[in-house]
């Protein structure tokens, strides 16, 4: 070893070396810490997916069975309609026999 005095920019660059080590040994911290919490915010994401999926299916589900009350809903009133369509037939076709059997003019306006 020389027994020269230490020069100013030795001990400057002595220094930034020495805080160098210091400034990467933070970043190595906060790379673990952000490297954590990404874990963690990817691990929120899958859950929260699940839930949108899930709510997805039991919306699907749900408007599945209004769909078929309403297709039932329809069905039934149509046939209702049918089956007063009907009856009202019949009734037309008796009063047309009865104005016929007793000579009477025809109330159809045809």
């Amino acid at each position: 070893m020389s027994t020269e005095p230490d020069s100013l920019i030795l001990q400057l660059l002595r220094q930034m070396r020495a805080e160098l080590g210091t400034v990467r040994a933070e970043v190595e911290t906060i790379r673990a810490e952000m490297k954590d919490e990404f874990a963690e915010v990817r691990s929120e994401m899958h859950s929260l997916r699940a839930d949108v999926a899930s709510d997805l299916l039991v919306a699907r589900k749900e408007t599945s069975e209004q769909i078929v009350g309403l297709r039932r809903a329809v069905i039934e009133y149509h046939s209702s309609v049918i089956g007063h369509g009907v009856l009202i037939s019949e009734l037309e076709a008796r009063v047309r026999r009865v104005e016929q059997h007793l000579n009477l003019p025809s109330s159809d306006p045809h």
